[in-house]
């Protein structure tokens, strides 16, 4: 048997394999366009601005993926320039590439982009990726001010009753991260809106805001008849280490979603206790290969969170 010769992939063949629109757009020349230099970015944004739109969509989609696949490839200086695309499809990329990018300049961009950007796609990615920033700056890691100015675009665009329902439903959801006292009020409104879309984004809010005043509400949405609800609210549920929502939680693994399913899991994972470890340990013997991969992964974080309560629990009051 003859083996293929396997094709190693440079810069400058990456980008004549881009312009080629007869070949099926290939993962290992796209690696080849991680960790560019300037000069690089220039020439990618040469070739960039010729190629069909058709084109220019699916790079940009398996850019975000291969991504979120590999944590040693970085497209980030060539999502920045996805920024600028005419397309839509593009830009929502680009704003989604730029997940692990922590520079505060990106603020001043995605709130613009959620302001003004025709296209709710856009927006509403601007939304999720002003949360990361929220989130940042409740750490301390963005300059003092930061916190309210992007708590300000988010609050603009929840209150926008003109504004597309998933823009506002991830606002809201970003403004979870937020420890704004107005922050509750946001949360309120949204769980009693009509629309069930904006009440799983409150839930999700309460999840995020770390706040166990939203407790009760979100382990009695884990009954809810919308899987969508019960997903939102397993994940909150372990944001929030609500031990008192185990068994719910342990129900939810039977679950017909499987969303919900893997959700309640991560939740088990986060709320730890006897009986989340034993039913995780159930969950990951068994036959279904997926949910006990998840089971394995959640029974890693509850014996290392075990592992750091037991560590300061024994400390001595000079070694805290």
């Amino acid at each position: 048997m003859v083996r293929r010769k396997r094709v190693v992939w440079n810069f400058k063949d990456a980008l004549k394999h881009l312009q080629d629109d007869h070949a099926a757009l290939s993962a290992e020349a796209l690696s080849a366009l991680s960790n560019t230099d300037k000069s690089q970015v220039a020439a990618f944004a040469r070739t960039w601005r010729a190629l069909p739109v058709e084109r220019r969509r699916r790079t940009a989609q398996m850019l975000v993926e291969l991504a979120e696949q590999n944590i040693e490839l970085d497209y980030n200086a060539l999502f920045r320039h996805l920024l600028g695309d005419d397309d839509t499809s593009v830009r929502a990329n680009g704003v989604e590439g730029l997940w692990e990018d922590e520079d505060p300049a990106l603020v001043k961009r995605f709130a613009a982009f959620l302001r003004a950007d025709p296209d709710a796609s856009v927006r509403a990615a601007a939304a999720d990726a002003l949360g990361r920033f929220l989130l940042l700056a409740e750490y301390g890691r963005l300059a003092n001010g930061q916190a309210e100015v992007i708590g300000d675009a988010l609050l603009t665009a929840t209150r926008d009753l003109g504004e597309d329902l998933t823009v506002r439903c991830r606002a809201v959801e970003a403004l979870g991260y937020w420890s704004d006292e107005v922050v509750r009020e946001v949360i309120t409104t949204a769980y009693d809106d009509a629309a069930p879309e904006m009440c799983a984004s409150a839930v999700a809010a309460m999840g995020r805001s770390a706040d166990k005043h939203w407790r009760a509400i979100v382990a009695n949405e884990l009954q809810s008849p919308d899987a969508r609800m019960r997903f939102q609210a397993a994940r909150a549920t372990g944001e929030l280490g609500n031990r008192d929502a185990t068994e719910a939680l342990i129900e939810l693994l039977d679950d017909p979603d499987r969303q919900v399913q893997s959700a309640a899991i991560t939740a088990l994972g986060q709320v730890g206790g006897k009986l989340a470890k034993r039913a995780l340990i159930d969950a990951a013997a068994s036959v279904d290969e997926v949910l006990s991969a998840l089971a394995d992964e959640a029974l890693q974080e509850l014996e290392f969170n075990d592992n750091e309560e037991f560590l300061l629990f024994d400390l001595t009051p000079e070694e805290k």
